[in-house]
């Protein structure tokens, strides 16, 4: 490895650790989440490892916990985490092109939304720094997963209880920040309860699965509004300039 390398790598570890705390606690609720429908530690853990995605993951939990399709299940994650593939192109573009490509591959499987953030502001990203934030961050997503899990067999039933409402909590938190700027994203969110509460009480469309709910509401919500609310290419640009 060379000496920048080595910089950058060490530069990653650092820069991962705040997000490596964050990601011990999310995922200590997930794990609770887990045990909560059966799945075993190693089997969370292996998930996690795999698939370092919080919205994917509690999707994936409680849609097995449904007992939905493979095939389901395949589709409901690839919508989900459709995302990553934006961020793996956009990271690919700013990568120090003396890198072979096979770097790129090894870093589109390794981003979440968190080591997108850190990495993206880097002019001429080096591979190795987000190999040194992926070596502290991942890691610890996985390990609170399992803690989780085990933990929820171990605390009481009523403490148990209280910390699954944490990640309900962590998706608020997200939301609403960006949505009290933004009435159009604001509007989203709001249909995006209501389009859920429909499907919940209708008698059509109550029988359907929950992986197949959140397929169809993330597709039709999300077409809709970029149909209806465009957003215009010179507000982008002021938005990087700011």
């Amino acid at each position: 490895m060379k000496d920048i390398d080595k910089r950058n790598y060490k530069e990653g570890l650092r820069d991962g650790i705040p997000i490596a705390l964050g990601y011990l606690t999310v995922s200590f609720t997930l794990g609770i989440a887990a045990r909560n429908y059966g799945i075993t530690a190693v089997q969370a853990t292996v998930m996690s490892l795999t698939n370092s995605t919080s919205a994917g993951e509690f999707a994936a939990i409680a849609a097995i916990g449904a007992g939905t399709s493979y095939l389901e299940l395949a589709i409901m994650q690839f919508v989900i985490n459709l995302r990553y593939m934006l961020m793996s192109c956009s990271l690919s573009q700013s990568i120090d092109k003396s890198y072979p490509y096979y770097h790129r591959f090894i870093m589109g499987g390794g981003i979440t939304d968190e080591i997108f953030g850190i990495s993206v502001i880097r002019r001429n990203l080096n591979p190795f720094y987000m190999y040194g934030a992926m070596s502290t961050a991942i890691p610890a997503w996985a390990v609170g997963t399992c803690l989780g899990v085990i933990m929820g067999n171990v605390l009481p039933v009523n403490i148990v209880s209280a910390l699954s409402v944490a990640l309900y909590g962590m998706f608020i938190a997200i939301i609403i920040p960006p949505a009290r700027d933004n009435k159009i994203l604001a509007g989203v969110v709001i249909a995006s309860m209501l389009v859920s509460v429909a499907f919940e009480y209708i008698p059509l469309l109550e029988n359907i699965t929950s992986g197949t709910k959140v397929i169809i509401l993330t597709v039709l919500i999300s077409a809709l509004a970029a149909v209806l609310f465009p957003v215009e290419e010179d507000d982008e640009e002021d938005e990087y300039e700011e």
